[in-house]
């Protein structure tokens, strides 16, 4: 509303400013007199010292204002003999009929907005500084102008469109009316709140049912297109300026969706993904341009997901992330006026709009006259029904028009989108000056006043929310901006790529992943999110830990369970954290199958060892009376994923050390090697039968063997068969000669073990330590593999046999076997003969398999693969006591002769293997590729300082270094000494 409506605008005297530098204001409207050459009546309104004043004051205190006006005086020259609201009104008429004619093009429509917006721009601040606009007043035209602009624009393209024949207007000269083409003006544009220098938010959808539309599926590119040019005419600049800034991007998941939605599309996402601070943003929605009365509809289709009809107490936490930095900061120190910003800052404009809309959203479903849009309106309601009380109402309107004022004179010093006071002196004396401040203190005084009355009831009115940030900080991820603030907590956490986290945390509250689509989760995880980045902060690689955890949320076929019970369980969130950040391995299985996490909500997991008796019980209850043999596969590779993975955990954990968890791994591999025999011998039976007195036994051999299997192995086997002397052939459907029948029954079983399906693998199969390699045959007869071993199999092939180990099969065949290994590894070797093997194989691997670098335990000198061969050769040569052979490297280590090794020699032996069996385990658990010292997950390496007992990776390598020597010292001393032996 204008004050003097109707009067010339130098008719009332304006309100008194002081320019910052009085000369160069006296120079600034000599130069001003010397560009209206060609404008009588303003030179001669210039001789009046009241308007002189006040423009020599105006052309000194904007830069923005001045250049305009010392280009086109005539701006003046127009107000006067008339009123100001009299030429805005002419300004908007002028602006509506832009489009009309046929000569109008592109160019000329964006030419003759530019300059139209720019006088009525210039107009609106003048008549603000002069005190002829309240502050209601400014935002209303700023409004209309954007309107008219908008309008324009979109009736251009919509009739150019109707022209090339995309569309078929129902009445040309009336283009909106009916077009289908509906633009939702947002937020202070939606509320007719629009500020000086503001962008314009909009939402642009598509009326598929329109007549206008011809082919619905081309709607959303032809209008889109559409869209797209209407930034374009608004938002660039040219040698005439701009008209508006754009921001598309409050529409529903703007990263995936076009820049025009269908409205069946928007309805369904509203309904089934909008978030709570989509409703808020959609209290301040309204049809500006285009189809209005399919704009209405939609809205009025919203209102349910808007406005809902109980108390919504439950959705505040969600909502409060809204704007987390106008928590109420209690104690945090005194704000510094300089540098603030007005609209987001403590005490600012957000915080007012932010009491309104938050208890608009609670109670708006029930009183229909709380739903409006306008902020200072919405106290005066929310006073009337006892919301809030007339003090507040009063308190923050009032300080809410001061704060809109600061924020207009701000913008009208450049014409820019800053909310934000000057730091320096000048800038900040400025600003003062254009609020009728004749000095800085005094504005300041009154600035801090009002922050401070807004941050008093804004906390008075949060005080019993839910506390979600803690002492966390800003952390707001609502829209399409990154939040100043939350950019700061996220470093200050430890993120290294603050904007990047806030991409994807979006992504998770646009509901994008199956995890995060139901409005519940989304809650869930917004409470939980806090303690997520900070639990995710502490480790040493923020940034790739959360990105891992990003990785499992896209997996997850659900997230309310796994969210709920993080957020209730804080150790089971540091465990994902740690695995997060130490185990790439593992964050790799738990993305891929997620199912595998679910092993976790047993609360013993921690308390009980997995033992053979613990896994085999746990195996039966999970088979259950699965029977048909796909069934029966399918469930042993889910098990053996989660126990795999939960034997990981507590390693990882430190429940359970390296050995440990080797016998872990075996005991496991044992179980799902016998029940996939099992069930591959009764299915190939039903087929092919049975041969007459066939037995199986399968050897374990490697790691497998030796019970030091770690998580990613491979399982090294040895299928043996006997049968009765007389049996040719099976007795099936289909009978098979009796060796064919157990070679194609063992690559049945390899099949099973090793075959991808939709459950993955359950082992790597390799039958290479089988005899003759493979040459042979993939099933060997018992017969057969005692002759082989006894006349033609190599010395390393005997060392391959000390750690031959039975591990599924006919019991009885399997005690045979024992025994013949026995009796074969117990045959008298030439202990000189033996160690010269010894040595020549360890300098062949050394060549043809260097070690990678200090980290590759296996191969390195004085490695693992030395331990083993001093095992091995002790094992063959009778240079080990015990009273039963152990396949374990470790025991045999632990239980060499002393005529052959002194007891120290043992146990530093022992030592170091265990030492590897801890480093080697973690690593197996934890990557998949080789190790990288220099580019360890941070977690790794604090877990390896734990296997190895140091408190530093560089002491874990020099110590490394110093035990590898001793390995290979004692390695050459060992076998020297036996080759001198007769």
């Amino acid at each position: 509303m204008l004050a003097g409506q109707g009067q010339p605008f130098f008719a009332r005297e304006p309100k008194s400013l002081i320019p910052i530098d009085a000369e160069k204001a006296a120079e600034l409207l000599a130069d001003l007199r010397e560009s209206a050459a060609d404008c009588p009546k303003l030179l001669k309104q210039l001789s009046d010292p009241a308007s002189a004043a006040f423009l020599s004051a105006v052309l000194e205190l904007s830069p923005f204002i001045r250049e305009v006006l010392l280009r086109r005086p005539a701006i003046l020259e127009a107000l006067c003999e008339t009123a100001p609201d009299t030429r805005l009104e002419q300004l908007l008429a002028d602006i509506s009929a832009a489009w009309e004619g046929s000569e109008v093009t592109e160019t000329t429509l964006m030419a003759s907005l530019r300059k139209l917006k720019q006088e009525a721009h210039v107009l609106i601040a003048l008549a603000d500084l002069a005190g002829l606009l309240e502050t209601a007043g400014t935002t209303g035209w700023l409004t209309r102008l954007a309107e008219a602009c908008i309008q324009a624009a979109v009736c251009f393209l919509l009739r150019d469109a109707d022209a090339a024949g995309k569309i078929a207007l129902p009445d040309r000269a009336r283009p909106q009316a009916g077009s289908g083409w509906i633009i939702l003006g947002m937020g202070k544009l939606g509320a007719h709140e629009l500020n000086y220098s503001s962008d314009i938010d909009l939402i642009v959808f598509i009326d598929e049912t329109c007549q206008a539309i011809g082919d619905p599926l081309e709607s959303v590119d032809v209008f889109s297109r559409l869209t797209r040019r209407l930034v374009r005419i608004l938002q660039d600049r040219t040698a005439d300026g701009y008209v508006f800034r754009v921001d598309l991007r409050l529409r529903p998941d703007p990263g995936s969706t076009p820049l025009a939605i269908p409205v069946e599309a928007a309805l369904h996402y509203y309904e089934g993904r909008g978030q709570n601070w989509e409703r808020a943003a959609m209290i301040k929605a309204r049809p500006v341009a285009g189809d209005i009365e399919a704009g209405r509809k939609v809205l009025a289709e919203l209102a349910p997901y808007v406005w809902r009809k109980y108390l919504d107490y439950a959705a505040i936490a969600d909502v409060h992330s809204i704007k987390r930095q106008i928590h109420a900061h209690k104690g945090l120190g005194d704000i510094a006026v300089r540098g603030h910003n007005v609209k987001l800052g403590r005490g600012g404009i957000r915080e007012i709009e932010f009491f309104v809309q938050t208890q608009q959203l609670i109670a708006g479903g029930r009183f229909p006259e709380l739903r409006g849009s306008a902020t200072i309106a919405m106290l005066g309601k929310l006073a009337e029904r006892g919301w809030i009380t007339p003090e507040a109402r009063d308190a923050l309107a009032a300080k809410y028009v001061f704060l809109r004022d600061v924020e207009h004179r701000i913008q009208m010093i450049a014409d820019e989108q800053t909310h934000v006071l000057p730091e320096d002196d000048e800038g900040f004396l400025r600003v003062a000056r254009m609020m009728g401040y004749e000095n800085a203190e005094d504005f300041a005084k009154d600035f801090l006043s009002a922050l401070g009355t807004v941050e008093d009831h804004y906390a008075a009115l949060f005080e019993q929310a839910p506390e979600l940030g803690g002492e966390t900080g800003n952390l707001v991820f609502t829209g399409d901006v990154d939040d100043p603030g939350t950019l700061e907590t996220l470093s200050e956490l430890g993120f290294e790529r603050p904007s990047d986290i806030c991409r994807v945390i979006r992504t998770w509250h646009f509901g994008r992943y199956r995890a995060t689509r139901s409005a519940e989760a989304r809650e869930r995880l917004t409470e939980l999110s806090p303690a997520l980045l900070k639990a995710f902060g502490e480790t040493k690689r923020a940034d790739e830990a959360l990105l891992r955890f990003d990785e499992l949320l896209k997996g997850l076929p659900a997230g309310i369970q796994l969210f709920s019970l993080l957020q209730s369980n804080p150790p089971l969130l540091g465990l994902l954290v740690l695995i997060m950040s130490a185990a790439p391995r593992l964050a790799d299985i738990i993305t891929r199958k997620p199912h595998v996490f679910d092993g976790l909500l047993d609360p013993a997991i921690f308390a009980e060892m997995p033992t053979r008796a613990y896994l085999e019980e746990r195996l039966e209850s999970f088979l259950g009376n699965g029977r048909l043999y796909e069934e029966i596969l399918d469930r042993l590779r889910i098990f053996a994923d989660e126990h795999r993975f939960l034997i990981g955990i507590r390693l990882l954990t430190g429940a359970i050390d390296g050995p440990r968890a080797g016998r872990a791994f075996s005991d496991l591999a044992d179980l799902m090697i016998g029940k996939a025999l099992a069930a591959v011998l009764e299915e190939f039976s039903r087929r092919h039968g049975k041969v007459a007195g066939g037995r199986v036994g399968i050897l374990g051999m490697g790691k497998l063997g030796s019970r030091e299997l770690t998580a990613g192995s491979d399982i090294d086997l040895i299928l043996l068969y006997d049968h009765d002397e007389d049996a040719e052939e099976s007795d099936g459907e289909k009978p098979l000669p009796s060796s064919q029948y157990y070679i194609r029954m063992t690559q049945r079983l390899i099949s099973a073990l090793s075959a991808p399906t939709a459950e993955g693998v359950l082992y790597e199969v390799d039958l290479r330590l089988r005899p003759s390699g493979n040459k042979g045959p993939v099933a060997t007869h018992i017969a057969s593999f005692g002759k082989y071993q006894r006349n033609e199999a190599w010395t390393w092939e005997h060392m391959a046999l000390t750690r031959a180990r039975p591990v599924a099969g006919d019991e009885g065949l399997l005690a045979h076997v024992a025994s013949e290994i026995d009796a074969i590894l117990a045959l008298p070797r030439d202990p000189a003969k033996t160690a010269k093997d010894v040595v020549e194989m360890r300098a062949l691997i050394e060549k043809e398999k260097p070690p990678r670098d200090l980290w590759d335990l296996k191969l390195k000198p004085g490695g693992i693969i030395d331990l083993e061969f001093i095992a091995q050769f002790a094992g063959l040569t009778g240079n080990v006591e015990m009273k039963h052979r152990s396949t374990a490297t470790d025991d045999v280590l632990a239980h060499l002769a002393p005529t052959f090794a002194e007891p120290s020699v043992s146990d530093e032996l022992v030592d170091a293997h265990r030492l590897y069996t801890r480093l080697s385990q973690t690593i197996r658990l934890c990557l998949t590729g080789k190790v990288e010292s220099d580019d360890l997950p941070p977690g790794l390496a604090d877990l390896l300082c734990r296997a190895a007992e140091l408190p530093d990776l560089k002491r874990v390598e020099s110590h490394l270094e110093q035990v590898a020597k001793g390995v290979r010292k004692q390695f050459d001393a060992l076998m020297r000494g036996a080759m001198r032996k007769v």
